[in-house]
């Protein structure tokens, strides 16, 4: 019984890595049409939907180390895609934001989101309450994970 749960248990997790294997694909595909990396694309996105965040803020919103980020900033600064500012109200804290360019090279990215429109064009052979069952139990196995207190051995 144990070994069944197990099997299954590896299936699941297998079939969430291959979904997500698909759509980074799909996404590292739209971010290389706009010559940039898809580590590039969540930055513009996340400063266009938030103006003017610090680099720790930012960095916690994308989930990513610091030093990672202070690198792709740095490009992204580089290439005229967005600004660094020193803020008026700590001259310590730099705050960041989109250039008119990033603004449009996000603005593209979402144009030519590939993972989106594939992952429309699936969901319109399901059934609406199809789509709301795989939603509902995807948010409860994500909230029972997230619960777990499983220690490693």
């Amino acid at each position: 019984m144990v070994d069944e749960q197990w099997k299954l248990a590896g299936e699941v997790l297998q079939s969430y890595w291959n979904i997500n294997r698909a759509t980074v694909k799909l996404s590292q595909q739209n971010a290389a049409s706009l010559g940039i990396t898809l580590q590039q694309i969540g930055v513009l996105n996340t400063l266009v939907a938030k103006p003017y965040i610090t680099l720790t803020e930012l960095t916690e919103s994308l989930m990513s180390s610091k030093s990672t980020m202070s690198v792709t900033i740095e490009s992204l600064v580089q290439a005229g895609l967005v600004d660094r500012q020193v803020s008026v109200h700590n001259r310590r804290e730099v705050r960041l934001s989109v250039t008119e360019d990033g603004r449009s090279v996000s603005r593209k990215s979402i144009e030519n989101a590939n993972a989106y429109r594939a992952m429309s064009l699936v969901l319109d052979e399901l059934e609406p309450e199809e789509i709301q069952t795989l939603l509902k139990m995807n948010q409860h196995i994500l909230a029972k994970l997230e619960a777990s207190q499983i220690e490693p051995k």
